[in-house]
């Protein structure tokens, strides 16, 4: 199945902005963020075709994977 992921902020850093790519069936959101290398303690919000999502989430064919990084600020 072929899933788009979105990237924001610093995560792109050595990684990508977008990039669809075929994912095995069952594939979860948080299979995805360690196969990215990402750490759930850098993790701020993810996205399913833009609805909030739990990293345990299913992902169908065609879904867009939106990845947010934890945001600071005063």
């Amino acid at each position: 199945m072929v899933i788009t992921i979105k990237l924001f902020a610093h995560l792109r850093h050595g990684r990508f902005k977008e990039d669809i790519r075929p994912w095995r069936e069952g594939t979860r959101c948080g299979d995805i963020v360690r196969e990215l290398g990402l750490r759930a303690g850098e993790l701020g919000i993810v996205m399913v075709n833009g609805e909030h999502a739990p990293l345990d989430q299913a992902l169908e064919p065609h879904d867009v994977l939106a990845i947010f990084p934890l945001v600071g600020g005063g």
